[in-house]
Formats: C-alpha cells, sequence, structure tokens
C-alpha cells in the first residue's frame, strides 16, 4: 500500500469529494470530531461552488452544539442535498439554533434520522458486502415505515426502512451504507497511516467508517493532530490500520471536546480522585436524580442518557457509592464516571473503552441491567418523545442511541420534570411547593414523534417507570400508574389537571421519600443486584 498523502489546503481537501458522494464523518457531538476536514471543505465550497449535493452520513451527531463547527461548517445551500444522521447538533435555548437544523426544518435538505448504533452496523455491513441490517429495533417508533420512516421533514420521500417478515415474525430492514469518502479523527498518525488515540476521549466509529469506505472503493481521510515517523506507534496502541487511510490532514490545535483543549483524565491517561468534585448544585433536578438513584441496586450495570439522569452517578458519589453501578454509555466508556454538559460522551476512570459500534451492539442486546434516559413528552399509550417537537427545534437533537437502548432494554427509568418553561418549584420542609406551574405540558395526549413504543414495551414485558419531581409512574397494562406523590403535591391540582390524559392512582399510593426535598444526604442503600 502507498503511503497516505498529506493534505495542506481547502482546494487539496475539497479535490476528494465528487457531486453527489455518500460522505461518513465520525463524531459525536463536540467529542472526537473532524472540524478541521469538515472546514476545509466547507471553505472549497465557498471559493468554487463544488462539490454538490452531497449525502452525509453521521451515526452520532457531528457538531459543537452551538451551531458554529463540525456539520454546521458545511452547512450551506447546494452543498448538502441529503443527511442521514443518528442525532443531529443541539443545544441550550439562549443558542442560536444550528444551520443543520434550520436547513432540515426550512426543507432545503432531505433528512432521516435513524438510531446511531443501527447506523453504524448498516455502514459494517456495508464492508462486509451484505444487504442490511434486520432487526427489530425501530419497530412501533418513528422510524418504522408505517410511521415517519424516520423522515424529518415533508421534503424526504424516499424510503429507507422497510417492514420484512423473516420466520413468521416482523422486522425492520435497514439497507446497507458504503461511502464515497469517510472523515475521521485521531490522535496521532504514523507516515504509513496507521490511527492512534492516545488523547481522544472515545474511539467512536472510525475503523468501521474506514473500513466501509476501503472495501467499496472509497476514500478514507484522517485528521490527526501530528504525524510521526513509521514503527514508532506500538502496535496495540493502533485502532484503525494504515492500509485503510489514505490521506491525512492534520490539525495540531484540535481540542478533545467542544469545551476541552486537552484534559488527560478524558482519555484515561490520569485518574481522578472524585471525591474532590463539587457535589451537584441544590435544584428540582437534583431531587429527580436522587430519586431516579433509589431505582438502583448495587452491583448493576447500568445505561445513561443525556439530561437529568446524567446527574445520578454524581448522587451516588455523594452519598458514598461511587463505585457500586458501572456506567455504560453509548460513545464507548464502561465504568468510571461520566462526564457533564458539553463533555458528556466521556468518563474519567473509567475500566475500559470500547468502540461504540461494539456498545451499541451490547445495548441492543439487552446486556445492561437497566436505563436511565430523560423525554420531553410522554402520552397516554405509553409511547415517548425525545426526538423531535417542531416548535422546539432548538432542543432537540434526534434519537441518537435512545431507540437501540430502549428497545430491549429489561427495564428503564425515563426522568424529568413534569411540565416545563416557566416551572418555578420550591423544596421547603421535607416537601415540594409549586409556584408556578409550566406553560408546557410534557404529558400529553399523543406524542408528535413515537421515540419509544409503549406497545412495544407492553408485548416484551419490560419494566418502565418515569420519575418527576411531583409523582413516580410506572406503565400498566392499562396505562399509566401513579405510586408515588411528592409531600405537599395535590395529586388532582398538581399531577392530574396538568396531564392531558386520565391517569390512574395505584391503590397503594405512597408518598415520595421525604428525605429528597431537603438538601442533606437521603442515606442512599443500595439492595443487591438480583
Amino acid at each position: 500500500m502507498p503511503r497516505p498523502a498529506i493534505l495542506e489546503s481547502a482546494a487539496e481537501v475539497g479535490a476528494l469529494f465528487a457531486d453527489g458522494n455518500l460522505v461518513s464523518v465520525s463524531s459525536s457531538s463536540g467529542l472526537g470530531c473532524p472540524d478541521a476536514v469538515l472546514a476545509a471543505l466547507g471553505e472549497h465550497f465557498r471559493q468554487t461552488g463544488t462539490p454538490r449535493d452531497l449525502v452525509l452520513i453521521h451515526p452520532i451527531a457531528a457538531g459543537d452544539m452551538y451551531g458554529v463547527k463540525g456539520v454546521d461548517r458545511i452547512a450551506q445551500p447546494g452543498l448538502i442535498a441529503r443527511i442521514i444522521a443518528g442525532s443531529y447538533p443541539s443545544g441550550p435555548s439562549s443558542a442560536p439554533t444550528p444551520r443543520i437544523w434550520s436547513m432540515v426544518d426550512n426543507d432545503e435538505i432531505e433528512a432521516w434520522n435513524l438510531p446511531s448504533g443501527i447506523i453504524f452496523h448498516m455502514l459494517r455491513e456495508g464492508s462486509a458486502k451484505r444487504p442490511g441490517v434486520l432487526t427489530k429495533v425501530g419497530l412501533g417508533t418513528f422510524v418504522d415505515p408505517r410511521r415517519q420512516g424516520g423522515r424529518m421533514n415533508r421534503r424526504t420521500a424516499a424510503t429507507l426502512v422497510e417492514v420484512e417478515e423473516f420466520r413468521g415474525e416482523e422486522w425492520l430492514f435497514y439497507p446497507a451504507l458504503t461511502p464515497d469518502v469517510s472523515v475521521v479523527r485521531a490522535t496521532t498518525a504514523d507516515t504509513n497511516g496507521n490511527l492512534a488515540f492516545r488523547r481522544e476521549g472515545a474511539y467512536l466509529g472510525a475503523y468501521e467508517q474506514a473500513l466501509a469506505a476501503r472495501n467499496n472503493g472509497g476514500t478514507t481521510i484522517a485528521q490527526v493532530s501530528e504525524i510521526v515517523p513509521a514503527g514508532s506507534l506500538p502496535m496495540q496502541t493502533v485502532r484503525v490500520p494504515g492500509i485503510l487511510v489514505d490521506h491525512l490532514f492534520v490539525a495540531p490545535d484540535q481540542r478533545q471536546t467542544t469545551q476541552t483543549d486537552y484534559d488527560p483524565a478524558i482519555s484515561g491517561e490520569t485518574m481522578v480522585d472524585v471525591a474532590d468534585l463539587e457535589p451537584i448544585a441544590w435544584s428540582p433536578e437534583k431531587v429527580i436524580a436522587r430519586r431516579t438513584a433509589q431505582e438502583l441496586a448495587d452491583g448493576q450495570t447500568v445505561n445513561l442518557g443525556f439530561g437529568i439522569s446524567a446527574l445520578v452517578p454524581y448522587i451516588l458519589l455523594e452519598e458514598g457509592l461511587d463505585g457500586s453501578v458501572t456506567w455504560v454509555i453509548e460513545q464507548g466508556a464502561v465504568g468510571g464516571l461520566p462526564l457533564l454538559g458539553f463533555q458528556f460522551g466521556c468518563a474519567v476512570n473509567a475500566q475500559a473503552l470500547v468502540p461504540s459500534p461494539d456498545q451499541f451492539t451490547y445495548f441492543q442486546g439487552a446486556g445492561f441491567d437497566q436505563a436511565l434516559l430523560s423525554f420531553l413528552e410522554i402520552d397516554r399509550e405509553g409511547n415517548v418523545n425525545v426526538s423531535r417537537i417542531a416548535a422546539r427545534p432548538a432542543i432537540t437533537a434526534g434519537a441518537g442511541g435512545f431507540i437501540d437502548i430502549t428497545a430491549h432494554a429489561r427495564k428503564i427509568v425515563f426522568s424529568g420534570t413534569f411540565t416545563t418553561a416557566g416551572l418555578n418549584l420550591e423544596m421547603e420542609e421535607r416537601s415540594l411547593h409549586i409556584r408556578n406551574e409550566g406553560k408546557v405540558r410534557k404529558f400529553v395526549d399523543q406524542v408528535e414523534h413515537v421515540t419509544f413504543s409503549g406497545h412495544h414495551a407492553k408485548e416484551r414485558d419490560q419494566n418502565v417507570k418515569v420519575v418527576t419531581e411531583r409523582c413516580v409512574l410506572q406503565l400498566g397494562a392499562d396505562g399509566w400508574i401513579v405510586t408515588e406523590i411528592a409531600p405537599g403535591v395535590d395529586f388532582d391540582r398538581d399531577v392530574q389537571a396538568q396531564c392531558g390524559f386520565r391517569l390512574h392512582r395505584s391503590s397503594d399510593m405512597r408518598s415520595m421519600d421525604p428525605s429528597l426535598f431537603a438538601p442533606e444526604s437521603i442515606n442512599l442503600k443500595l439492595q443487591p443486584a438480583t
């Protein structure tokens, strides 16, 4: 194999892309994004008007959540024709809406949102010349063609996902993906193109994406911070061999995450004394995280999603229970302490780091004990929406790995406030007081997007709970059952009246633990896992 060429200009980068190319980008929001390559491609298009009508593949979002970096570098009319993404950049409501979301909302491009793990596996199937992925992941959700088929706007008409009957059962079929160009990122390349990830917070799917391009006659561009002589990288540090890499682009100042230049703890090069970390600030979200923590058992392996549920490991830390649960996240970390905010996807003190496609295989097969996830909307049928609210596009990022994780999970705990937009809560005298109710209901008659199917959850006998600041609910055969209510909260006024459908009161509905509503320790004790 010839040595990879080193690219030094936007013109050299842009010349590697042809009109209509299928382009796969390895990233996870602001983690591991080959931003410098995307910026060069965007600059080349502004100067020349080429290439045009690219089809982008992002298994996980490629962007910094502020609408500045990542995919927004190339979110230009004419440059992108279609995008197939596991998730999209999104950020705080105070931040501008990312340009790629605006293009989707305004029907400027065709757009699909498919489960992140499934997209990785579509690439893997393309590498092996197999037709695609046959799975039950996504049945009954918005990616099911009997709903939206993963389409995210009116402009998107083509069918990507199909329902197939195989051996008397219904399955979804996702076709293989064969990229013309894959863009990946690593820390170091040697002059033979071997890639090492020493300072990266995750491997993501760089190998799978490079392999998919190589096996289908395509090209792989690797962004790295440095190039070293051939033979200087220890064999076991190489995650992507040089036989899969065609071009190198050096970005010496590439950041580890959106807001981190370099922290050796994120890449597992040093350990962190977690006892020195500041406790989570007192808030209603902390109350919810505390109650969610009471669902855990000692020795369990638990998946975490972005949002309030990401606070739960810090509750265990405050309660002296760090290490009692092994956390697993879709970017690949196993164990340790997952980080928050725009470092989410990374963990410190992790036991292992595995590629995202393999982590998703683990999730899809429900190898873990339970998942702690957030929600935007919940309806009477038990459906949950985390992927799309048209009126609030900036806060919705698509499904990500949510559908992969929930498809067969044995137990799922969704966490969030009961209402939103103006909700004002106070916790006094070990009880909850609602000073101003939120203007937006989150428990609605019918969700806008079915990211989790209540019908399929009942068929699969999944244990599904929702923890809010004012009550705890359990999904039953006939709908949602309120099993606990916060002290100080009135069921009719504060729960039922704020819900878009009729709730069932458990015959033994009890008070939530009053200690949850005071800032002192709740003396959390975890029962042994069964």
